[in-house]
């Protein structure tokens, strides 16, 4: 296995020109060491001021909101869509130079439509610039009266949510006519069921299930509760990730305003200021300068989960004492990491809070009911922290990726295939950056997701970019079969990889006393434009020009837009933009070639499952392959019945652990991993090896191949 990166020893000088958004106070000791990397340098490139965002307050973003509303009949026309379909403005961004984006969803006959959401570019004149449409499909269905009855669409998508596993299930909203349009063919009239519960490892479940209204067919699936440490299906090791660097002293600035300003005595961040509030003798955690964001105790689920808890309150405004030992401790940190979230996207991209209204939402810790992690909830507006215990979920980055998952929410609201991976990709990129903006010397800025939390448990193969791969977290290189593949954080790997390459390059080097090493397809060199840069342009992409559907050709589309936006079509920050694109396999390098595509090998035997201890394999002969084997080498697995731990085995012996998305609780299991096998002599014996479990009496290989990329 490969070993995980160490923290080396802090350098001595400190960061400067960086300023800490929530203080720490005295008497903290740590401060965080200057990177040793390219960013700095990278970044000196500065963008064009007028395609920055504008601030906007949430009653200009109200009126924007309303002149949208007023003008979406002609807008329509303009767009020349149908008479039967509607938009229905969601949000406005605005440049500096008063040109502005609004993102529309439409409905026909009144029907929401899936996927048909868009986003219309007007000049700071009014003139319509252009728009980014989640389908250029014309939205028309032969008619909107179903053939399959909601009953039967309520149904069906019970039984879907309880052979996925998920317990307790029940209904959560009633069956609703939709038009679906987000899979590229024809739209087709659906039903659209909530099905509630909870998910195999304790998290909520609000799964939703879109079925064909004519046959009856499953459409689509969308799990809209997603746990920032992932899933726990492949967290099967333990290990300390994280060396902590000697405490250096902090440079500060003054906090924003708020009603009161208290100390959190933090379990991951040390010794901070935060933003709270005082009613009589008792402060509380309220943060008036950050949209009213609010910390509740979930009193480990007597509370009243989701809605209810009981909001945190003291009489001396110092929060916890470094311990899960102390309730409040726990709340200090997710009150700390929603205010450094909502900092860095105010400070940095102008937006105040996910929705841009100037809302905070909420945070709500100890909630010992439906197991560990840390996630965004729609249903209450907020984030909710599993139990406390020896290393909860609050850090600074699971804070960060959580409240990422409700940004998403309320921009692109990204839907299935490869768009379930630039989802993951999104949450992972906003929790580094917000970490590198924070500042805080206990926790330094990393390229990591998750690296200090829960050792052993959901997360102990924490998530990093510079190599997805590494602890099977995730992809390094595109590939169609693992993108579309619906697995989330595994297929947001090239995302992730792109996103660092362009903050760092490729190689060797160490930032924030973490060492790297990043690898890229084809083996050539990636200049890097720093990591505020490409912020600015995932940001940008995001938001202004991503959509529901987006796929990995999408993002790499919509980041060249924005860099051309903010730096210019010319310029070397586009260049480069694409280049780290190529990199990562998703189209090709300024003036390269795409790669080229090998042989496949397959073995379509079935071979039993032990049904305890003891494994199956399924063997396969390459021949007439010269040299290595590539460093995309797709295995394809699938096997009947439920997902099981497997490895590749190269010829010789070398193992390597695969991912595959399982599918249903006791059906088939079914997917695609992208191996880095290139140290290996591609001709001789692979062997697939799956390890028995207890109970599966029936399950067996159903067949695999290796594709030589």
């Amino acid at each position: 296995m490969t070993p995980l990166p160490r923290r080396a020893p802090a350098a001595t000088a400190l960061l400067t020109g960086i300023a800490l958004l929530a203080v720490v106070l005295p008497p903290a000791t740590a401060g965080a060491a200057p990177a040793t990397s390219t960013t700095a340098a990278a970044s000196a490139v500065q963008p064009r001021a007028g395609a920055l965002p504008a601030r906007l307050s949430p009653a200009e973003h109200a009126k924007l909101l309303a002149d949208a509303t007023a003008a979406r009949a002609g807008t329509a026309a303009a767009l020349g869509l149908g008479d039967k379909e509607q938009l229905v403005p969601r949000s406005v961004l605005k440049d500096a130079d008063g040109t502005l984006h609004t993102r529309y969803e439409r409905t026909y006959e009144g029907l929401p439509v899936l996927g048909g959401d868009l986003v219309v570019h007007t000049a700071p004149s009014g003139r319509m610039k252009g728009s980014t449409k989640a389908t250029k499909a014309r939205i028309a269905v032969p008619g909107t009266s179903p053939a399959r009855t909601a009953a039967s669409a309520r149904a069906f998508s019970l039984g879907t949510a309880k052979a996925a596993g998920t317990k307790g299930a029940a209904l959560g909203q009633a069956p609703r006519k939709v038009v679906w349009a987000a899979a590229g063919g024809r739209p087709v009239l659906a039903w659209e069921t909530v099905v509630k519960g909870s998910q195999p490892d304790g998290t909520p479940s609000e799964l939703h299930v879109v079925t064909d209204a004519t046959t009856g067919a499953e459409l689509h699936r969308r799990e809209a509760v997603v746990n920032a440490a992932g899933s726990s299906a492949d967290a099967r090791e333990a290990g300390s990730v994280r060396q902590r660097a000697a405490a250096k002293p902090a440079e500060t600035k003054p906090a924003p305003k708020a009603d009161a300003l208290g100390t959190g005595r933090t379990r991951y961040s040390g010794d901070v200021q935060l933003g709270t509030s005082r009613y009589g003798s008792l402060y509380n955690m309220t943060d008036s300068a950050r949209g009213g964001h609010r910390t509740y105790d979930l009193l480990n689920g007597s509370g009243g989960y989701g809605y209810g808890g009981r909001l945190v309150t003291g009489t001396d405004n110092v929060w916890g004492d470094g311990t899960s030992a102390n309730r409040q401790t726990d709340a200090a940190d997710a009150a700390y990491g929603a205010q450094v979230t909502w900092d860095y996207f105010a400070e940095v991209h102008q937006r105040y809070g996910v929705r841009n209204d100037g809302d905070g939402g909420s945070s709500k810790v100890q909630d010992s009911v439906h197991g560990r992690g840390a996630y965004w909830w729609d249903s209450c507006f907020c984030v909710i922290y599993g139990p406390g215990g020896t290393t909860p979920y609050t850090s600074i980055d699971m804070a960060a990726n959580a409240l990422g998952t409700g940004l998403i929410n309320n921009t692109t609201k990204f839907y299935s295939g490869e768009s379930t991976g630039l989802w993951a990709a999104t949450t992972d990129i906003f929790a580094a950056a917000v970490e590198f903006h924070a500042n805080n010397p206990h926790d330094p800025g990393d390229y990591l997701t998750g690296e200090n939390v829960d050792i052993g448990g959901l997360n102990a193969r924490h998530r990093q970019m510079d190599r997805p791969s590494k602890n099977i977290r995730g992809t390094d290189y595109w590939h169609p079969r693992i993108a579309s593949s619906d697995s989330g954080a595994y297929s947001g790997g090239p995302a992730t990889h792109w996103f660092y390459l362009l903050s760092e390059g490729d190689g060797a080097k160490t930032v924030n006393g973490v060492a790297y090493d990043s690898p890229t397809h084809d083996g050539q060199p990636v200049t890097p434009i720093g990591r505020a840069a490409a912020e600015r342009i995932w940001y940008r992409a995001l938001t202004v020009y991503m959509t529901s559907t987006t796929d990995y050709a999408g993002a790499r589309a919509a980041t060249l837009a924005a860099a051309a936006d903010l730096y210019g079509a010319s310029s070397q920050t586009h260049h480069r933009v694409a280049d780290a694109w190529g990199a990562v396999n998703v189209g090709t390098r300024p003036g390269g070639s795409p790669r080229p595509v090998g042989p496949s090998f397959e073995n379509t035997a079935n071979y039993p499952i032990p049904a305890g201890p003891g494994t199956a394999e399924s063997p396969i002969t390459v021949t007439g392959v010269p040299g290595k084997a590539s460093n995309i080498l797709v295995v394809d697995v699938s096997l009947a019945g439920p997902a099981m731990p497997m490895e590749l085995v190269a010829p010789d012996g070398t193992t390597y652990p695969l991912v595959t998305k399982w599918t249903l609780e006791n059906g088939p299991t079914s997917g695609s991993t992208g191996v880095d096998a290139s140290s290996e002599t591609a001709n001789g014996t692979w062997k697939l090896r799956v390890q028995g479990e207890e109970g599966n009496t029936w399950s067996y290989i159903d067949s695999w191949k290796l594709n030589f990329l």
